[in-house]
């Protein structure tokens, strides 16, 4: 049995977590026409959405004898002047610990306990981002609790805030019931596999939940084939992220499994695998599973040991395939070769890819060249991501050409060409499938296309 985290001083005892995430949820405060005692017309005067959620925030702090978090005192305060301009309908509260643009104190387990008393009717706020805070198994223990009662909540984003397996279990508990969160984020908490068996579990519960990041959860070999046989009858998933297991063993034994998966799974439109040691075989498995797959359209097998040899079943594949729209193969070793085979098929054949990322896979000039080529006859293909690999000066001149003719557009492409001394160089531009996947722009928007093209292509379960 997980220990229970340690409440709050004057947190009222509500028995273990386990029975927090299984209490039913109770009516908003302000929902009642009448309080019974003056003490609750007090509560309700105070809790009411007109007292504004700033003042709100400060009294309650004060009553609990708990420090008040300035960050989060600044974040109320801009919700209340959107509130009073009228813009009150689905607004994401944006509490990210990694805001570089504004002072930040991090927000605590004891800071978030303050936090979800007043968010639990808060029915205008359908979006949380805490990420990168402080808020460990404490703060999961709340968060459990908040997902047990705000029921407007479609978007939670609790990544990297040292949430370990116990945390992991209560939030996967509390999802039984819930019917109403798309999209959670649980990127960076280290619930491990014994965590990672509860989410598993819960997949064959929910039937609401859309979107489930667990990216660099350290999940194991266990969960990852749990995850692969639940979705095999999970019909609400549309995208999951799987992202660098801990895997032992040279089997391949995670793309074994996710390909049966991808057979019988019809519903299913992004997959995440960046680094799970997958090498040709497992591209193989996958591809093979591709043939018989109708909905996958974000394929994402970045950081793995993928070389051209695998290209030959992925371009075979694509011959076929109809659905995928963007693949992601950065940061593998797929050469000349590879990009020569995934060229010939976009030039002949596929006409659904509409991105491509081959960032850092040691391509020269040859495959490069090859992939702009494909860009002038295949009219649907319009993003390719190359930033990492060799440039000669062919290279430049060709996707020079290709911007300055209109078959690429600046912003589908992570280069933009300059000229020196009458010659074409390519320069690094910030725009990728993913590139605010762990960080936030400091200047314009956080999830503008361009930067976060692969989303912005396949919009599954995104934040309000």
């Amino acid at each position: 049995m997980a220990a229970q985290p340690p409440r709050p001083v004057g947190e009222r005892s509500m028995g273990s977590p386990r029975e927090a995430a299984r209490a039913p949820a109770r009516s908003p405060a302000w929902a009642s026409t009448q309080a019974s005692t003056p003490g609750a017309a007090l509560a309700v005067q105070r809790e009411s959405p007109e007292s504004g959620l700033q003042e709100h925030y400060s009294n309650l702090c004060m009553e609990k004898s708990q420090k008040i978090n300035p960050f989060i005192l600044h974040i109320l305060q801009e919700v209340d002047e959107e509130i009073k301009k009228g813009l009150a309908a689905g607004i994401t509260l944006n509490i990210a610990g990694n805001n570089r643009l504004v002072p930040v104190e991090r927000v605590t387990g004891e800071d978030f306990w303050i936090l979800s008393k007043i968010l639990k009717n808060c029915l205008y706020i359908n979006g949380l981002d805490v990420g990168y805070n402080l808020l460990c198994d404490v703060g999961a223990y709340y968060a459990a609790k908040l997902l047990q009662k705000q029921l407007n909540l479609i978007y939670l984003n609790l990544m990297f805030n040292d949430i370990g397996p116990e945390g992991g279990e209560l939030i996967a508990k509390v999802l039984h019931k819930n019917r109403t969160l798309k999209y959670l984020r649980m990127t960076g908490n280290k619930i491990e596999n014994k965590g990672g068996m509860f989410f598993a579990a819960m997949l064959q519960i929910n039937s609401s939940l859309e979107k489930l990041d667990l990216g660099d959860c350290d999940l194991g070999m266990q969960s990852v084939i749990a995850f692969a046989t639940v979705l095999t009858r999970n019909q609400a998933i549309k995208a999951i992220n799987l992202n660098r297991p801990i895997l032992y063993g040279e089997q391949e034994e995670s793309t074994v499994h996710v390909g049966r998966m991808l057979k019988e799974n019809h519903c299913l439109v992004a997959l995440h695998m960046c680094k799970h040691d997958i090498k040709n075989s497992g591209i193989q498995q996958l591809c093979d599973a591709l043939y018989l797959n109708s909905s996958l359209r974000y394929l994402d097998v970045s950081c793995n040991k993928i070389t051209h040899d695998g290209m030959v079943y992925l371009a075979d594949v694509l011959k076929s395939n109809t659905t995928l729209e963007v693949i992601d193969l950065s940061f593998n070793r797929i050469e000349n070769a590879g990009a020569n085979y995934l060229s010939e098929t976009l030039t002949s054949h596929n006409r659904s890819l509409k991105a491509l990322s081959v960032v850092s896979n040691n391509i020269e000039g040859e495959g490069l060249v090859a992939l702009s080529q494909s860009m002038k006859t295949n009219l649907t293909f319009s993003h390719i991501y190359i930033w990492g690999n060799k440039f000669d000066e062919a290279t430049c001149v060709a996707y020079s050409d290709l911007i300055q003719m209109g078959c690429l557009k600046p912003d589908n492409t992570d280069v933009e060409p300059f000229v020196v001394d009458g010659r074409v160089y390519l320069a690094e531009v910030s725009n990728g499938l993913k590139k605010h996947y762990y960080w936030t722009s400091t200047y314009g928007e956080s999830y503008d296309h361009s930067s976060n093209a692969g989303f912005a292509l396949v919009p599954v379960g995104q934040r309000p």
